[in-house]
């Protein structure tokens, strides 16, 4: 039984044993992309700590027969599985294999208790035709081996929040089909993070590359509690068609007094000032192309820039997923009859001088 698997051998075939998320993390990386290192804790960890501390007929029997619109038993049932999973021990085997392999990649960065993410990857998570991403936890800035195991535990008990549970009922996925594995990546210390779409979430443009960005690790972005800048750059051009500086209030640091992370006020003379310079721009435009290239299809994207690197170095992607909205529509050209690629060629060609 395989319980962990390192970032570098997983690809998307592995989407059974790693979950999603994680899936595409090993992906990148053999498509050249710079991701943190990392390992996957497997769906095989998860099975066996629920069948052989025989907690696993218990979980299906309280979710049996759940109405999805029933807010008071589902929170009820959530709460009775996850407490069922936190207080029941991890076998020695599990809790062996994530400590050996957090100790290597502690080796390999050369840092003691080095800091990591710890996020939950299920295998219906970060598929074309679902989007389950942030149904399941993550836990960030996490140090030794202990804490990294509590987190893995924490993350197998959000499978069952009250979200996830009415998601899966209302979309007819099986509670017991469903398998979560866990990632443990190396933190990026980030100066700057967000998200980037390989089209234009507003309209569906093709032709255009959305970051968005802010100060700080990039969960501020992606819960939506900072407005952060934005750039709609062209594929082609690698020009800005749009351009927003917003007020940067607050960004999600890594609080060395109490640990963990926290949101800090944002210094005032930082919050009105670009958070990306134009060569990250560029950088980060370019790896999106290559990534949408090597999945064939438009991609959600989170990234974040360290501060402790050089760059071209110092820009990471630590997720990078489907996009789900656009692509799910009738496929229509966007101006007249013309296709996506006319589109790209006729802006190409407004940059080529001829000269007699």
């Amino acid at each position: 039984m395989c319980y962990v698997l390192d970032f570098g051998i997983i690809d998307k075939h592995s989407i059974d044993t790693v979950g999603g998320k994680n899936a595409s993390l090993g992906e990148m990386i053999k498509a050249g992309i710079r991701v943190p290192p990392g390992f996957a804790v497997t769906t095989d960890s998860y099975k066996d700590f629920i069948s052989d501390t025989g907690i696993k007929e218990e979980i299906y029997r309280i979710l049996c027969g759940l109405n999805p619109e029933d807010t008071a038993a589902l929170n009820n049932a959530a709460d009775e599985v996850q407490t069922l999973i936190k207080k029941t021990p991890i076998s020695s085997g599990i809790q062996e294999a994530i400590t050996a392999n957090y100790a290597q990649i502690c080796d390999s960065c050369g840092v003691a208790d080095l800091p990591v993410a710890v996020r939950s990857s299920a295998t219906a998570e970060d598929l074309p035709t679902a989007s389950f991403a942030g149904q399941q936890d993550t836990y960030l800035w996490i140090q030794g081996s202990a804490q990294v195991i509590e987190s893995v535990r924490k993350c197998w008990a959000s499978l069952f929040t009250p979200r996830a549970i009415a998601y899966r009922l209302k979309n007819k996925f099986s509670h017991e089909k469903v398998w979560i594995s866990v990632g443990v990546q190396k933190m990026v210390n980030s100066k700057t993070a967000g998200v980037m779409f390989t089209l234009n979430p507003t309209n569906g443009d093709l032709s255009k590359v959305l970051i968005e960005g802010s100060w700080g690790l990039g969960e501020t972005v992606v819960s939506g509690s900072v407005n952060p800048d934005k750039f709609v750059i062209d594929k082609v051009l690698m020009e800005a068609s749009e351009k927003t500086i917003s007020t940067k209030h607050i960004e999600c640091v890594y609080d060395p007094v109490n640990g963990g992370v926290i949101n800090s006020d944002v210094d005032p003379d930082m919050q009105c000032i670009c958070c990306l310079a134009g060569e990250e721009i560029n950088e980060l435009v370019r790896i999106a192309k290559i990534i949408e290239k090597h999945y064939g299809r438009p991609m959600d994207i989170e990234w974040a820039i360290d501060k402790d690197f050089a760059f071209p170095e110092n820009i990471f992607i630590v997720q990078a997923r489907p996009e789900t909205v656009w692509s799910r529509r009738e496929k229509k050209p966007l101006l007249g009859a013309k296709s996506g690629y006319q589109l790209l060629m006729e802006q190409a060609m407004k940059v080529i001088k001829v000269e007699a």
